[in-house]
């Protein structure tokens, strides 16, 4: 898959159709007018471009979602009922997936439907090194083992070329991650999922919107799994999503997620009159409640409008960030959908004086929420001991891990805050170039 990444070694809703760039100069915080390149950040004894914090990754709630969950809680129905179906049914029109269970988060969805791909103990599932470490710890909790594989330098998913040369003969499946919105290759992995005879798992966490020749991502694997999250595209606070065309797996995982009973409490005390139930499996308590549910529902109806707003904020982002010393985000190719769910830059250790993390530090000091997606999993102490990971064998993954610094990029920002997010970066980042 091509993207425009160009590395330092290689040289609807609300909003205007792009915010000005005029911030770069000053913050509009506090009215400030002298050039960004004369000003001394906050960290280092300046005055902060705003006082009131900027949070990163702040939903965008509005009335509906608070009163929809009110009626939810005057229902005297805030269980796993009604409005879950809504929601799943929404979610299948959506994205186009042929059955839908929603769960607690997108964990339990990888784990769900690991385990429903016969993946336990003794088997390998091939996962990237640059995700968060959900990913893996899904994994773990199938009883299976992560085979890391490096990332691809421009859309930082897992390259083909990779998990081909990481196949073994207890390879059970592949978990492709679509990375910050950008959707995988998934034309390459499934030319290596159908020669080793391997289920594709698609964590979806980031990806609700992506799609590839307008298929949505989460419908080309036998499983996809999505998240709820607070900081993503669409939150039900917590939440997840499993999609799939095989409808028997679909509903042993609707059995699953409710300590795998034969009937939810729905069924059982519904005005239909009390139905006995049957423990039909080793189930878990996976389950999404009509409370969260109700939320999910007016945010999915609001979804296709909230990335236009992100779209038109991360145009607005690339203009203003071109000339500082940081590499942009890739840019997808003709017919493959980003989600814009992170905007992250790369920060160029050649071109500034100081560490990622001495940035991220001055950024946040100067009234702006910042994140780090991700520190590789490999280097996470946990990994790292109980599998004797060293430095190095992922060079990719780690170089992005030293150098990845997330913006906010959410619906919720007025122009203002856009504004302001431009003045402390284009602030910080002039001060400390070389």
């Amino acid at each position: 898959m091509i993207a425009h990444r160009e590395w330092p070694e290689k040289a609807g809703i609300r909003g205007p159709a792009r915010w000005g760039t005029d911030a770069a100069a000053g913050g509009t915080g506090k009215g400030m007018k002298m050039r960004a390149s004369t000003q001394v950040p906050a960290l280092e004894g300046g005055d902060p471009v705003r006082t009131d914090f900027l949070v990163y990754g702040q939903p965008r709630i509005s009335e509906e979602e608070i009163q929809a969950v009110a009626e939810t809680l005057r229902s005297g129905w805030i269980g796993t009922g009604p409005r879950v179906q809504e929601f799943e049914q929404a979610f299948r029109e959506y994205t186009g997936a042929a059955e839908t269970v929603a769960v607690s988060s997108c964990t339990a969805a990888l784990h769900l439907s690991l385990l429903e791909a016969g993946v336990g103990p003794g088997d390998e599932v091939i996962v990237p090194a640059m995700t968060f470490c959900a990913t893996a710890n899904a994994v773990l909790h199938a009883g299976a083992t992560p085979v890391f594989v490096d990332c691809d330098p421009d859309t930082f998913n897992m390259a083909p070329e990779a998990v081909a040369k990481a196949v073994s003969n207890r390879t059970r499946a592949i978990l492709p991650v679509h990375f910050a919105g950008f959707p995988c290759d998934m034309a390459g992995l499934f030319d290596v999922a159908r020669g080793a005879d391997l289920t594709v798992v698609e964590d979806c966490a980031h990806c609700i919107e992506g799609t590839i020749d307008g298929k949505h991502a989460g419908t080309f694997g036998k499983f996809g799994a999505f998240s709820f999250y607070p900081t993503k595209n669409v939150t039900t606070i917590e939440g997840g999503m499993v999609t799939t065309w095989d409808r028997e797996a679909a509903d042993r995982i609707r059995t699953a997620r409710l300590h795998g009973l034969s009937r939810d409490a729905w069924k059982r005390f519904g005005q239909e009159g009390y139905r006995h139930y049957q423990s039909k499996m080793l189930g878990y308590k996976y389950n999404m409640t009509d409370v969260q549910a109700s939320i999910g529902i007016h945010q999915l109806r609001k979804v296709e409008g909230h990335l236009v707003v992100r779209e038109s904020i991360w145009r607005t982002y690339d203009e203003a960030f071109r000339s500082l010393p940081v590499a942009l985000p890739s840019s997808p190719p003709e017919g493959v959908r980003h989600s814009r769910h992170i905007y992250s830059l790369l920060v160029d250790p050649e071109r500034v004086r100081v560490s990622r993390d001495r940035i991220l530090e001055a950024v946040q000091r100067e009234g702006i929420g910042v994140g780090v997606h991700y520190i590789a999993v490999p280097l996470h102490l946990y990994y790292r001991e109980r599998f004797g990971i060293s430095g190095g064998a992922y060079p990719n993954a780690e170089r992005i891990s030293e150098r990845t610094l997330s913006l906010p990029l959410t619906p919720y920002l007025e122009e203002r805050d856009v504004s302001d997010v431009i003045a402390a970066v284009t602030k910080v980042l002039v001060y400390y170039s070389r």
